[in-house]
């Protein structure tokens, strides 16, 4: 399989992550028993270099700046889909860089989160690192 191919089933997989995490991350289930902690976090305030906030809208702007770097990797990944092998080759330490960034990102999401954004973190990683391997061996001119 092409690096441009993989590189854009990255980023077809982090659109579904970015659309998956910016409409549910702040969604609660009834279940999980955390309607009082949600509660709390969003009434109370503090003071916070002179602006007045609360735990809940930390946790919102941490969320939707992951959604924002979501969407940004995923346009990063349909424009590396898109650079001629030649290109790639030349981009050895962006190329590893992205698969070694999602693979740290998939380790705090097995560590710390759940099974969803832990496979959309895997797949993503699994995609990258194929496509960065085969970025750096030029194409074979066509005979």
């Amino acid at each position: 399989m092409k690096a441009s191919l993989l590189y854009r089933i990255a980023a077809g997989i982090l659109v579904l992550f970015f659309l998956g995490h910016t409409f549910g991350f702040r969604q609660t289930n009834p279940p999980f028993g955390v309607d009082a902690v949600v509660a709390a976090m969003q009434s109370v305030h503090f003071d916070l270099q002179g602006s007045s906030r609360t735990y809940w809208d930390l946790y919102s702007g941490l969320g939707f700046s992951s959604s924002a770097y979501l969407l940004f990797f995923a346009v990063l990944a349909w424009q590396l889909g898109g650079l001629p092998a030649a290109t790639l080759a030349s981009m050895r330490v962006i190329t590893w860089a992205f698969a070694v960034c999602f693979a740290a990102v998939t380790i705090v999401c097995v560590r710390y989160m759940f099974i969803i954004p832990a496979g959309f973190c895997a797949a993503t990683t699994v995609c990258l690192a194929a496509a960065a391997r085969r970025s750096g061996v030029p194409a074979r001119p066509e005979t």
